[in-house]
């Protein structure tokens, strides 16, 4: 079995670098047009999408999952248009293939032009969030990519029935079907043999849970690019705004728990906790926010003592850890001991201590008065991401077209030839 799901992953593969070799030679129009296209059937065929969705659902309460695996499997009509929407962002969204990043003549004559080209044959292994299955066929089909997608068993009506409307839409205005394809979900092993195929797949990129991303980065012999884990932090700090921290704190714990821009912890300078923390506290619990403080936090009422394990927590729920520190240099070392690299923020009005945060936090993302809810690819103007790189190289924050493209070198001449020698 393990050598007839490796050969049928590796078949795709092929089929994709058919496609993807097809796919680097259309033009901005042909793909747009796709694009087009590709929401037009998503909202044709919504009724066939949110049914195969219901049954993904039901098969998720009756195994169990948790409330924010199964918010992140819903699709209604309002997300359903919502992803077709964010393909028709990403339509209008300049063509990365073909830029110019650098170019000069040389001396000698010899025309040099860095240019921006398709990354190739690009995996993407996911959990039970069928809306990445649109957003990376999307993403890739602009940036010339062909996408071989491995979500979850979880989604898998729900992806079956999606990447069977993105193929037609594909093939109803002449460009392969192989541009976007589903590999096999019931048995981890397809992961494994798409993570290895070394020489048939350019770029893996994991989007998940802590543990699906490990795994991924760590078993990979294919080029990987990490994402998401979010243990995101919002700083209140001695100069803040207590009505705008208030609203901050809300909108990044509460608009939507299972996502990795959600704020996980908080982090109140001492002094202002005396009038801030019982504020916040009571604003929490009205919310139906289970509060996980230290000692000063846990004199609330109803708040649980905090442990260790509560720090580095990405809880994808209604729970926030929450702290007093002594200064904004606490924060930031308690912000580098345990967050994630994704996203920041500090409440202020003390633009040094702002610049100091800005400075010293290392996070894709670092908020000055704002919410942590905001990186996301469509809120940055990218139309559609396919994912919130926590990494340094290549890649940085929400994905969009450029960060799906790597560059070439090309080089004009007139007959030149190097000396000898």
């Amino acid at each position: 079995m393990t050598d007839d799901l490796r050969d049928q992953v590796h078949a795709a593969a092929r089929r994709a670098r058919v496609a993807a070799d097809e796919l680097v030679l259309a033009t901005r129009e042909r793909k747009d047009a796709a694009l087009h296209e590709m929401a037009a059937a998503l909202r044709r065929r919504a009724p066939e999408i949110i049914a195969a969705n219901r049954e993904d659902l039901a098969a998720g309460e009756a195994a169990g999952l948790p409330e924010g695996i199964l918010d992140r499997l819903a699709l209604t009509e309002a997300r359903v248009e919502g992803v077709a929407k964010a393909l028709e962002t990403v339509a209008v969204q300049a063509d990365p293939v073909g830029e110019v990043l650098r170019g000069s003549t040389l001396p000698n004559g010899l025309e040099l032009r860095q240019v921006r080209v398709p990354m190739g044959v690009v995996g993407m292994v996911y959990e039970g969030r069928p809306n990445v299955t649109v957003d990376a066929a999307g993403l890739a089909l602009k940036s010339g990519n062909a996408a071989l997608l491995r979500g979850s068993s979880t989604a898998e009506r729900s992806n079956t029935t999606l990447v069977a409307v993105l193929r037609d839409a594909l093939e109803s205005v002449h460009l392969p079907a192989d541009c976007v394809q589903l590999l096999p979900c019931h048995d981890r092993a397809s992961v494994t043999h798409l993570i290895t195929a070394r020489g048939l797949v350019d770029l893996v990129i994991p989007r998940g849970g802590a543990g699906l991303i490990n795994a991924v980065v760590e078993q990979a012999t294919v080029p990987t690019i990490e994402t998401g884990v979010g243990n995101c932090h919002v700083y209140v700090d001695a100069n803040a705004d207590l009505d705008m921290a208030e609203a901050i704190v809300l909108n990044a714990k509460t608009r939507r728990t299972s996502v990795c821009n959600a704020a996980e912890s908080l982090l109140v300078h001492k002094d202002v906790a005396a009038e801030f923390v019982p504020r916040i506290t009571k604003a929490l619990q009205q919310e139906n926010v289970t509060i996980h403080g230290d000692e000063q936090f846990a004199q609330q009422p109803d708040v649980v003592q905090a442990g260790d394990d509560d720090w580095g927590t990405e809880y994808l729920s209604l729970d926030i850890a929450a702290k007093v520190v002594d200064s904004l240099d606490d924060a930031v070392r308690h912000i580098a001991t345990y967050g994630s690299g994704h996203s920041e923020a500090i409440v202020t009005n003390d633009v040094a201590a702002a610049r100091r945060f800005t400075a010293r936090v290392d996070a894709a993302a670092v908020f000055v008065n704002a919410s942590t809810a905001f990186t996301d690819g469509a809120e940055f103007g990218m139309g559609a991401e396919i994912g919130i790189s926590t990494q340094k190289l290549h890649a940085r924050g929400p994905m969009g077209l450029s960060e799906l493209t790597s560059s070439k070198w090309v080089v004009w001449g007139e007959g030149h030839t190097r000396p000898r020698g």
